[in-house]
């Protein structure tokens, strides 16, 4: 990788004191047993692959946690699935929040700081019912939602996401038809991106009057547009980095105390990816520069950056070690630029289901057998582990 080769030898790149180092996960994608949304309805109408007990994280997240602090991270990123905590609309079950407060509580007993992803894609099945984000008041139901859940456990946890990737969650739902509700509409597709940004405000608005106390943001989705050097190409990649990356933040601002950074690709624009280029099992291209990029272009938000989701699919951890090298100096040289990252935050813990693709992408530190559901430690997680004990590369 670039940010290797072009390291001196014996050159060791420090991170701020308390930088946090981990992995993410997401309720549906590693639970099991969850049937009341509509990703589960969609597996039962033949329409997306069967989910089923997926890691059967939802009875092993201690010793889930147990390996993540053997591997030496100090934070760990979640979900909490809307459909387990109000499984009917305006009916809340206190023993899902009590399943959650003991969550919150092994990572913590671990020395695992907690970011709380409020809502990750999944839908109840009352509210998708309802026409999701798209029906007259969506966003002060989901503000409802999300200011009952930091109510509850507000206490337990300093950091919460309201929304996951509201460009993916729109793109292909509403516009590829990849997604439920499998729509193919452009009109569809920006009349959800806007009710998301009304869900985000009030969620944000809800959650501070609930408990000022902690720390509120989002996990975006952004696409490095690399333009060739001509016009036509600049002011493309132009629009695209303005409408995908940054007009959501835009349109929210003021109601962002962090951003959390999601990135999985380089898009070039009037002009070829490199041919020799490395890519993961589902031919994304790695490219390590992308991710400096798009951590400086947010530091005009003036709020901290967490990188919230960065990884790849690579069944034979060929090219994981190198990646998290490459992607690792990638964010030690936008802090060295200017940018307040503060985490990084590896896709994923474990394999797990990967929405439309099913099971077999592997994008974890620990490999899943899904067959006996044995976790096993992939050699580039402890690459990841010696970067984190030393916070430094």
């Amino acid at each position: 990788m670039e940010e290797v080769e072009n390291k001196k030898i014996g050159e060791v790149r420090s991170f701020p004191e308390g930088f946090l180092w981990g992995a993410s996960t997401a309720s549906f994608q590693v639970e099991g047993g969850i049937s009341n949304n509509d990703w589960a309805e969609a597996a039962r109408q033949g329409k997306a692959p069967l989910c089923g007990r997926a890691c059967d994280h939802y009875s092993r997240f201690e010793s889930d946690f147990d390996i993540a602090k053997d591997l030496g991270h100090n934070a760990h990123r979640f979900s909490i699935e809307w459909s387990r905590i109000e499984p009917e609309e305006g009916k809340f079950d206190e023993k899902e929040i009590e399943h959650y407060r003991a969550v919150l509580r092994a990572l913590k007993a671990r020395g695992l700081t907690p970011f709380v992803t409020l809502w990750h894609f999944t839908q109840p099945m009352w509210f998708s019912e309802r026409g999701g984000f798209l029906h007259a008041g969506a966003a002060q139901v989901f503000a409802r939602y999300c200011s009952f859940v930091v109510d509850r456990l507000g206490s337990e946890a300093e950091f919460w996401m309201t929304i996951n990737e509201p460009q993916v969650f729109a793109g292909d739902g509403y516009l590829k038809g990849k997604f439920p509700p499998f729509a193919r509409n452009l009109i569809s597709y920006l009349r959800v991106l806007s009710a998301l940004m009304k869900a985000h405000v009030a969620a944000y608005r809800a959650i501070k009057a609930t408990n000022s106390n902690v720390q509120v943001g989002i996990a975006t989705h952004n696409i490095d547009f690399d333009p060739a050097e001509n016009v036509l190409a600049r002011y493309l990649a132009g629009f695209l980095d303005w409408f995908w990356n940054h007009r959501f933040l835009l349109k929210t601002k003021g109601c962002h105390d962090f951003i959390g950074l999601n990135h999985y690709f380089h898009h070039p624009i009037g002009k070829r990816a490199a041919k020799d280029a490395p890519r993961s099992d589902m031919g994304w291209e790695i490219h390590p520069e992308s991710l400096y990029r798009l951590s400086v272009g947010l530091v005009r938000y003036n709020v901290p950056i967490y990188i919230t989701e960065s990884g790849l699919a690579d069944s034979k951890d060929v090219h994981r070690a190198s990646y998290i090298t490459g992607y690792v100096g990638a964010v030690h040289r936008a802090i060295t630029d200017g940018a307040d990252v503060r985490g990084y935050l590896h896709w994923s813990l474990l394999d797990n289901y990967e929405w439309a693709e099913g099971f077999w992408p592997r994008f974890g530190l620990v490999a899943i057998d899904y067959a006996t559901l044995t976790r096993t430690v992939r050699a580039s997680a402890r690459v990841f582990e010696t970067i984190a004990r030393a916070n430094a590369l």
